[in-house]
């Protein structure tokens, strides 16, 4: 379907004026709309602009996904389709130059990690592996990408088994103005350390860029040669750890270490070299040295100073990152950048790109427009449009006119099933901000009886929650059955200053805590839910927050859904991540109250549940023991979840059942004072 930009504004006012009608809807969102695969996903554009490429389900399987590519004068159907195979699943894809398709895909793998890895440091681990693979648009021929035709002689089993699950290329840089030639990263087989190089897409041919080292990588390439311009290295001081970045001297040839550059990775502060300025010779900066939110500034290698004032900064929000162009006239040219706010927001100085932006924002509102992919003329511009109510959808616009509207990932869910959403702070018990997104049940509205209401850290910790569709489909879910759901961005939580980050240092199950009990309190104190009807779940770090309330006293929850959970602190220590040096860095702060000394606290009813693949928070270590010491005490229920791994993408069948868990336990188990009873959906 394509339709001019007039028309598209006029038809998105129509839906927001019949959306008016039906926000007061009482249906719930069926379990298997938010469990099924996606109808669209992973959609990327080829630079020239001639093809697209997704996945969708398999057609011969439709829990499965299948690659697909299209041409994109003619949209109506995809050209090439392949399933996935028996074993391995295609979880992601880009279209590349020179008519090639880079591919991810996963397969379950059981059998001894050997020390690599997350897992189990004896016995077997049932974990998953991914691989990646280069295709051409026909699809004919898939193969592991990047992979070298040199085999190591002597490599142990061990070594072996290291290199099936680590993956031996990555991608690393496209090299937007070259035809055929891209930066790719292997590791060396028995050594394991990253050698870069130039891969020519065409030939297959190599040329070494760069020789890494256990503590030294490339940090910014040249984005028309591939030549190494900045490189960082990790130096042991002191018991510390310094993060240190050499900047090439184009005179000498040398690299020379930046002091103002140098920090300690215990300090935890933020610097990255993200680009060069053509014109200065100076180096683009993300830094948070200057201010709590992080910045973007100039630095001349020459001086080895920053400029006095930032490129672009936000009193409210951290600069997430610039934007760089790929076309030929003002190539490498800082068009725009990226601010972490309530939801990750685009601003474009670019007037071309501003002005397409500023046309789609009006065309769609009240959905988060995100550009992704454009030719060089602007003649072919892929976008994506979101909201909390509106699962992502993937639109082409055409000659800066028409429009057509690729799909939505999950095209079956109806509008206006889902409540009102909002980007809020609230004051913790000791005085701190804490900013948080609120989601309340679809149709309600100040002065209504008080809802039912869920209170879902998020997990991490060092991560955040933005506004927009919930992936997983928790939160639709829940907001579409009468629940309002409060996610707030706790103290540790990363992203939003470095003040409420490192505010949670230690913290955990004590301050950290505290804050979403005090979610909770402003929740009611708002009229939006009433003491006796608030839950908490979470995931991961959230289902340790979800353990930590059960043996927390007193409580403002009836109960407790635990995702994943980490419930011995003791056990965790610095055992998980499969990067070492986060592991010693976030592990130094990673204590607090343990649930798993607290058992006999337990006063909550409480549903734990965990995949039996998930190697970062194992279930027989933590969400497993933890049931055992409390079922006698409380009302606990354990379910383990078939294959399934920590992290997403989830089999249908997986979200199915965790979905109908969580759903049950609410309307069944929790114990809410006036606990609604909408229609199922399920």
């Amino acid at each position: 379907m394509q339709r001019t930009l007039f028309g598209a504004l006029l038809g998105s006012a129509l839906v927001m004026a019949l959306g008016l009608n039906s926000a007061f809807a009482s249906d719930a969102i069926p379990i298997e709309d938010l469990a099924r695969l996606q109808a669209l996903q992973s959609v990327t554009m080829s630079p020239d602009g001639k093809h697209l490429v997704g996945l969708i389900p398999s057609p011969t399987n439709k829990d499965d996904t299948a690659l697909a590519t299209w041409n994109t004068d003619s949209l109506a159907a995809p050209t090439v389709v392949t399933p996935s195979g028996e074993h391995m699943k295609f979880i992601f894809a880009s279209a590349l130059k020179a008519d090639k398709i880079i591919v991810a895909a996963q397969q379950k793998w059981t059998g001894q990690l050997s020390g690599c890895g997350e897992g189990k440091a004896v016995g077997a681990t049932e974990t998953f592996v991914t691989k990646i693979y280069l295709a051409g648009m026909d699809q004919k021929k898939i193969e592991e990408a990047f992979k070298s035709d040199k085999h190591s002689i002597g490599l142990s089993k061990n070594t072996e088994t290291c290199l099936e699950l680590a993956g031996t290329a990555r991608l690393v840089d496209m090299l937007p103005l070259d035809p055929d030639n891209v930066i790719i990263q292997r590791l060396g087989g028995t050594s394991f350390m990253a050698n870069y190089y130039l891969y020519n897409l065409k030939t297959d041919d190599v040329t070494l860029l760069f020789k890494g080292s256990t503590r030294t990588t490339p940090a910014v390439f040249d984005p028309r040669t591939g030549k190494v311009l900045v490189k960082s290295d990790i130096e042991p001081v002191g018991g510390d750890y310094e993060m240190r970045y050499l900047i090439l001297d184009s005179k000498t040839g040398e690299f020379v270490a930046q002091a103002p550059l140098t920090s300690k990775l215990s300090d935890r502060h933020e610097v990255s070299v993200v680009g060069i300025d053509d014109a200065t010779h100076k180096y683009y900066v993300l830094t948070d040295q200057f201010s709590d939110k992080v910045q973007a500034r100039l630095y001349d290698p020459a001086t080895q100073k920053f400029d006095p004032e930032p490129v672009v900064a936000d009193k409210d929000y951290s600069i997430s990152g610039l934007v760089f162009s790929k076309r030929r006239n003002n190539f490498n040219q800082v068009i725009g950048f990226r601010v972490s706010g309530p939801y990750e927001q685009t601003t474009y100085v670019d007037p071309d790109l501003r002005s397409i932006q500023l046309g789609l924002e009006k065309s769609f509102s009240g959905q988060q427009v995100n550009i992704s992919d454009y030719t060089d003329d602007f003649s072919k511009v892929l976008f994506t449009t979101v909201s909390a109510s509106a699962p992502q959808a993937y639109h082409l616009l055409i000659d800066k006119k028409k429009i057509a509207n690729l799909g939505s990932q999950r095209p079956w869910i109806k509008p206006g099933l889902t409540g009102e959403e909002s980007w809020i702070t609230y004051k913790a018990r000791d005085g701190l901000e804490i900013p948080a997104i609120l989601d309340l049940p679809a149709g309600w509205k100040k002065g209504d009886a008080p809802a039912p209401a869920v209170v879902m850290p998020h997990g991490g910790p060092w991560a955040r929650d933005y506004m927009g569709w919930d992936p997983p489909g928790w939160v639709p879910m829940l907001t579409s059955r009468g629940y309002a759901v409060l996610r707030p961005n706790y103290r540790g939580s990363e992203g939003l200053g470095r003040k409420l980050w490192l505010a949670g240092d230690k913290q955990w199950g004590l301050k950290m805590s505290d804050d979403l009990d005090d979610g909770a309190a402003w929740l009611i104190s708002q009229g939006i839910t009433k003491k006796g009807d608030i839950a908490i779940f979470g995931y991961s770090y959230g289902g340790f927050a979800a353990v930590a309330a059960d043996v927390r006293s007193p409580s403002p929850f009836q109960c407790a859904i635990a995702g994943a959970p980490v419930a011995d602190l003791g056990r965790l220590g610095t055992s998980w991540s499969d990067s070492r040096i986060q592991r010693i860095i976030q592990g130094k702060t990673v204590t607090g109250m343990d649930p798993m000394q607290n058992v006999d606290k337990a006063h909550l009813p409480i549903l734990l549940f965990d995949g039996t693949r998930d190697v970062r928070t194992p279930p027989a270590v933590h969400a497993h023991p933890y049931y055992e010491a409390v079922k006698d005490k409380v009302a606990a229920k354990y379910e383990w979840i078939p294959d399934m791994q920590h992290s997403m993408p989830w089999y249908p069948s997986q979200q199915r059942q965790v979905l109908n868990l969580i759903v049950d336990f609410l309307a069944k188990d929790c114990g809410l004072a006036s606990q609604q009873q909408p229609k199922s959906g399920s």
